[in-house]
């Protein structure tokens, strides 16, 4: 990109109305006017459309709940507007296109401030909220299962006992006043530790709570500090694929197998064999040498670097299909060759940004371990139904704009 930033459709000002009682699979929200201004006026009827969308009801159930919809009206027309909450009257807020476009944590705040007298909205939050907790609750209970398993295999220590966490209530706080008081004690610790700049930051907690963008933000601000240091982000999902693909290539090699075969392939031997099979360290030389670290996979007739396959063979579908049963009796593994690579990038002078579950992440050594907490759980399903209200009518602007 040369940096020109191509002329925006801007629409007049309107009010998001649903055209039809909403169902399962319909567009969230239609604007009547597709003209050309600056401002986005967001009102009740788009919670609702959203809130109706999450949980369809047959067309008798939703006439029953709902008042009947109009036409869309412009926002400047007299023409009284149906109130979907007619005993709780929303006075409007204008919402700019250039704030509706940065789709982020400033954005889903005002959208919640806009809708926090609506019951629809209200209604789209719980239902989000409960979702995620739930989700997070099955997730939590199949990664233990994982656990449980290399601990009974010895691979993991069943005594192991982390650092202790800093818990952070992220309520009323932006992701930058988050990171503030993350990089406080990472700085805290640099100096303690007499220097040398590197450190490795753990930081879990529940979906919703905000970990990936307080992650971007520590990021960009360790980036931008000008101390030179160079800062990454870690991931385990690469580990899980590259163990995958190894297994995938060694059922490929036995003349009686036709398709992966989990039995035959994840026995305890096998695993301990294909993670072997994985180094990391430091692999480019001469003029590629760029001093980054990589993970190699080196076996079975394979010699690449993940960075270089980590979008083509690391994506293959016999990788994609049979990562999540390599990865159920692969935790311990993937966890420790994960503790030794952060580890190292630590002790290197790089600043290593780890995200993920607690059960995981336990098992890397470090003083600097956050979990973001929300003393008002609520706002879990809030900030959900806001993305999900500022997707669909930056959707919607997209197609008027065309």
């Amino acid at each position: 990109s040369d940096g020109h930033q191509p002329n925006v459709p801007t629409l007049s000002p309107f009010t998001f109305m649903p055209r039809t009682l909403p169902g399962l699979g319909r567009t969230l929200l239609r604007a009547s006017h597709r003209r050309r201004a600056t401002t986005l006026r967001l009102g009740n009827s788009a919670a609702a459309a959203a809130a109706a969308d999450v949980a369809p009801r047959s067309r008798t159930t939703a006439t029953k709940a709902l008042p009947s919809l109009r036409a869309l009206t412009p926002a400047t027309s007299t023409r009284r507007r149906p109130l979907l909450s007619p005993t709780k009257p929303t006075t409007m807020t204008e919402i700019t296109y250039d704030l509706l476009s940065l789709q982020n944590a400033d954005t889903s705040n005002a959208i919640i401030d806009k809708f926090s007298t609506s019951t629809e909205f209200a209604s789209l939050s719980k239902r989000e909220g409960d979702a995620i907790l739930k989700r997070d609750q099955e997730d939590a209970e199949k990664l233990q299962k994982g656990i449980d398993y290399a601990k009974d295999k010895g691979v993991i220590d069943p005594e192991f006992v982390p650092e202790e966490y800093i818990a952070i209530d992220v309520l009323g706080k932006t992701p930058d006043e988050v990171s503030d008081v993350i990089l406080s004690r990472v700085e805290e610790e640099s100096r303690s530790g007499g220097g040398g700049g590197g450190s490795v930051v753990v930081l879990c907690g529940l979906s919703g709570t905000g970990k990936g963008t307080t992650v971007s933000r520590l990021k960009e601000k360790l980036e931008g500090d000008g101390s030179g240091r160079a800062v990454v982000t870690w991931s385990n999902g690469n580990v899980f694929r590259s163990v995958t693909l190894l297994a995938a290539t060694w059922c490929e090699q036995q003349d009686d197998i036709e398709a992966f075969d989990a039995e035959r392939a994840l026995t305890k031997e096998n695993i301990a064999s294909f993670v072997s099979m994985l180094e990391f360290g430091k692999f480019k030389e001469g003029e590629n040498d760029d001093g980054s670290y990589d993970t190699r996979i080196n076996g079975l007739g394979l010699d690449l670097l993940v960075s270089e396959v980590q979008n083509t063979e690391l994506k293959s579908p016999k990788v994609s299909a049979n990562i999540p049963t390599v990865a159920e009796v692969t935790q311990g593994e993937v966890i420790l060759f994960a503790a030794d690579a952060v580890r190292r990038m630590g002790e290197d002078g790089v600043v290593v940004l780890l995200e993920g579950r607690e059960q995981t992440v336990n098992y890397v050594r470090t003083p600097l371990r956050f979990v973001l907490t929300l003393s008002d759980p609520s706002l879990i399903g809030k900030r959900r139904a806001a993305q999900r209200v500022m997707a669909a009518a930056m959707e919607d602007v997209g197609a008027g704009s065309s």
